[in-house]
């Protein structure tokens, strides 16, 4: 075996998952905030594009980069509502945003090379970063200060072999979104020494902040330069099980992705292809219905957990996700976790997965009911502790 894989941790996020349909299956009624997965189906507009594709017979390989309909229906995405020009061959098309993110670190990365994270983080950042042969650095945030990144914080972690820095908005786990004068400040740092910026933005369309979205690379140039832009179908069209991401940039990094993914993947699954297309090209109107779902959800967990005594709850900009702080109780984040789940069924995970071991994550990305019942039991357990004042 492959002894890299030993540093390699699993997903926490899917173990409570499976944890929590483990005792579902046993008639337990569980309350989970474990998922970052929508509770909508996926539009009927996309499902029968795909229908209709499989029915057709279009089931063969396509380029490995993607169809090229998809990649223009992309590149005019991003010139439609992130003010981004891409040509089709800057765009490629990967079976989920992870894939697209783990292919640009394996055509980036050499080893031993330097990959910046703010922490709190998503999960899967270090360890794709750790399969590529780089190693992964956190520049820790603080929920103080909104977990922001800060141009100061940026520049003082930078070092000779530092290569790359990660910037998620809004956030997985803590649902923190950017202005763009705080992009364009962390942007100029890179620029000035010459990294690569990894801009996830998976959950731009669940923005319920004040501030419009805005991409970092569409700020200058030189930011755009030395970006990737990583987006996807999944999470805005709940289409998670469909299996498409796709990224944009410069075209040498697009051209050295693409040969990684030809040998890694052949290409993304084509039905699926036929499926985001039709996302992309109509799916708007759609939906409308979930993204204002998901904006009352997040108010209503808000001033839920935030009348829980002793909970220190930040409200979120966007994503689905919302990461309070649970050390006025005595217990680390997984102990928190494990027992929360045993004793009143509710599953949240542990922020120690994303490296803030004094937090939880919720994804509301589950009924009102669901958001209601569960709080309630987390009150529940937390009175239990005697949290203090």
């Amino acid at each position: 075996m492959n002894v890299l894989l030993d540093s390699i941790q699993p997903s926490l996020t899917l173990a409570i998952s499976a944890k929590a349909k483990e005792l579902a299956a046993e008639g337990i009624r569980v309350c989970s905030f474990a998922a970052g997965e929508p509770d909508f189906d996926t539009p009927q507009i996309i499902k029968d594009a795909a229908i209709r594709a499989i029915g057709e017979g279009k089931t063969k390989y396509t380029a490995a980069r993607g169809m090229p309909s998809l990649c223009k229906a992309v590149a005019d995405k991003f010139l439609r509502e992130n003010n981004l020009s891409y040509t089709p061959s800057q765009v490629i098309i990967s079976s989920g945003g992870k894939q697209s993110l783990a292919t640009a670190f394996l055509a980036m990365l050499n080893r031993g090379d330097e990959v910046l994270i703010p922490s709190p983080y998503w999960l899967s950042y270090p360890e794709m970063v750790r399969i590529a042969g780089g190693k992964p650095r956190f520049i820790k945030t603080r929920q103080s200060q909104h977990f922001k990144l800060t141009p100061e914080a940026l520049e003082k972690a930078i070092r000779p072999k530092t290569v790359a820095l990660v910037l998620n908005y809004p956030s997985n786990p803590t649902g923190v979104c950017y202005t763009a004068d705080e992009l364009r400040a962390l942007g100029e740092v890179c620029v000035r020494h010459n990294l690569w910026i990894i801009a996830d933005e998976m959950y731009e369309r669940m923005n319920w902040s004040k501030v419009p979205f805005v991409s970092i690379a569409s700020l200058s140039p030189e930011i755009k330069a030395r970006t990737l832009t990583c987006n996807g179908v999944s999470k805005t069209y709940s289409m998670t099980g469909w299996r498409i991401g796709y990224a944009a940039g410069p075209e040498e990094l697009i051209r050295a992705m693409t040969t990684v993914q030809s040998h890694c993947a052949s290409n993304p699954a084509t039905p699926s292809q036929y499926a985001a297309l039709a996302a992309l090209t109509q799916g708007e109107e759609a939906i409308q219905p979930m993204l204002k779902a998901f904006r009352e959800r997040s108010a209503l967990i808000y001033r839920r957990l935030r009348a829980i005594r002793g909970m220190r709850v930040m409200r979120p900009d966007g994503a689905f996700y919302i990461f309070p702080n649970i050390k006025a109780f005595g217990l680390d984040s997984v102990t928190f976790c494990k027992r929360l789940l045993e004793e009143q069924h509710v599953a949240c995970v542990p922020g120690a997965a994303f490296g803030a071991p004094d937090n939880i994550r919720l994804s509301y990305a589950c009924s009102l009911e669901n958001i209601e019942e569960g709080v309630a039991r987390i009150a529940a357990f937390c009175d239990s502790l005697r949290a203090p004042n």
